[in-house]
């Protein structure tokens, strides 16, 4: 059985039920698993593979609980860098309307590698458009290569202009084929025991975009089959105003009419939410996915979060997708989940105490872990997954921030982790990916990039 030591850690923060920070801290591991934390003094000396953590903050690896992978390839696009989520969408759809199997398959790998970046080791992705021969296969196969945690969403669209609903006819599937093909996806993917690598979830896209009956029949599915459920919710003011003239209910009582609440469900974004709303939904222990550079990005608002954390509901953060952020660094998004709160209750008192760096990193690890119902990631403890990062606090970023280094990853910006280790392998070394050829795959996704664009 492979073991694996990391040694001398500057500061090693577990995120474990007792907050334990260790100084000179060490970990040790076997076959992918955690078996001891503790001061490198008190661990084993020896493993198959030892990593020198010398001038690093050890933290768990970091979880996103919301991304697009595909939307890597519509970056910065002109016509939508100013447009609020409907005008968008409407605007992108046309192009995202030409993706094949080998745009997701270069997307997915690049979405990966910026993740794997900046300290993700686990990430849910919402893909709900499948033209031209493109599968959830794709992407999973391109995960597996690559050694990524990954909940990837069969997700769908079935309501075309044509019957009331956002995007073009063109990309919306029949509804019967988007179940048969959840179906196939759960039987030949998804893996319910600790430690998978691979989870398949039922996403439905939006209720400006599938039926009420798609929403019921995909709860029910989800809940016979042991998946989770994931969709987006009271993201804008429009999707409030659609909700109520085409459902004459609010988003969040749509939702829950329809059997979407509850430990199984989580919800993207969830920012114009009224008080109660929040509470009824914390007392089903739903989630949300908190994305808030894109809520800045897309001017959608700023999520409740004091009140959602409050209430019960399970919140972890994801980057979205990058079209709308437009990256997928997880360590920015913790940050800015920092600063967006504090900005949001000067506005706002009403809305707490300033999130704190922790708290934040907490929202980042065992906040993503929750969300996604996992019970096997997000903190460093025995039996638990040996997914860390580690960055380096003697850089140019972190100069003069030595007075809290824990603190110092969100306080200070780093543009990426120096080392990242999911299931006990190391997919980043010294800052650098490994068994990625990085400049083939960027050449490859700006050459599909700029064909989806020029055959506007």
């Amino acid at each position: 059985m492979a073991t694996l030591l990391l040694r001398h850690a500057a500061l090693l923060a577990t995120f474990d039920d007792d907050e334990r920070v260790f100084e000179d801290g060490a970990l040790f591991a076997r076959d992918g698993v955690i078996e001891s934390v503790g001061l490198t003094s008190d661990l084993p000396a020896d493993a198959d593979e030892v990593i020198d953590a010398t001038g690093m903050v050890v933290t768990p690896g970091l979880i996103c609980t919301h991304h697009h992978f595909y939307q890597t390839l519509t970056r910065n696009v002109p016509a939508a860098q100013n447009a609020e989520l409907f005008e968008w969408l409407v605007t992108l759809y046309p192009i995202w309307s030409r993706l094949d199997a080998e745009a997701i398959r270069t997307s997915t790998a690049v979405a990966i590698a910026e993740l794997m970046l900046s300290g993700c080791t686990t990430a849910a992705d919402h893909c709900y458009i499948w033209p031209n021969g493109a599968r959830i296969d794709d992407e999973i196969d391109v995960a597996r290569s690559m050694g990524f945690r990954l909940h990837a969403s069969r997700g769908s669209m079935s309501i075309g202009t044509s019957k009331g609903g956002l995007p073009p006819d063109s990309v919306v599937e029949n509804e019967d084929a988007i179940m048969t093909d959840c179906a196939r996806v759960v039987r030949a993917y998804h893996d319910p025991q600790r430690f998978a690598m691979t989870r398949i979830v039922v996403a439905p896209c939006s209720p400006f975009s599938v039926s009420p009956e798609l929403m019921r029949e995909s709860a029910s599915f989800a809940r016979a089959n042991g998946v989770t459920l994931h969709t987006h919710l009271c993201e804008t003011i429009d999707e409030e105003r659609y909700c109520l003239e085409h459902f004459n209910q609010r988003p969040v009582a749509f939702a829950e009419s329809l059997g979407w609440c509850g430990d199984n469900v989580w919800f993207a974004h969830a920012i114009h939410m009224r008080r109660e709303e929040i509470e009824r939904l914390g007392a089903s222990r739903t989630g949300v996915a908190h994305c808030p550079t894109s809520n800045m990005r897309l001017g959608s608002g700023a999520a409740p979060l004091r009140h959602q954390l409050g209430s019960g509901m399970r919140v972890g953060l994801g980057v979205d997708g990058s079209a709308s952020n437009d990256g997928s660094h997880m360590l920015d998004e913790a940050r800015h989940a920092m600063l967006l709160q504090r900005t949001a209750r000067a506005l706002l008192p009403d809305q707490g105490a300033m999130l704190t760096a922790r708290e934040a990193l907490r929202l980042a690890t065992r906040g993503g872990a929750a969300v996604l119902g996992r019970d096997d990631i997000g903190t460093l403890a025995p039996n638990m997954a040996a997914d860390f990062i580690g960055v380096r606090i003697d850089s140019i970023e972190t100069a003069g921030a030595l007075h809290d280094p824990l603190a110092a990853l969100l306080f200070c910006r780093i543009p990426r982790v120096d080392l990242n280790v999911i299931a006990g392998r190391a997919r980043v070394r010294d800052g650098v990916l490994v068994d990625v050829a990085m400049p083939s795959l960027i050449a490859k996704q700006n050459a599909i990039a700029r064909s989806l664009i020029q055959a506007e």
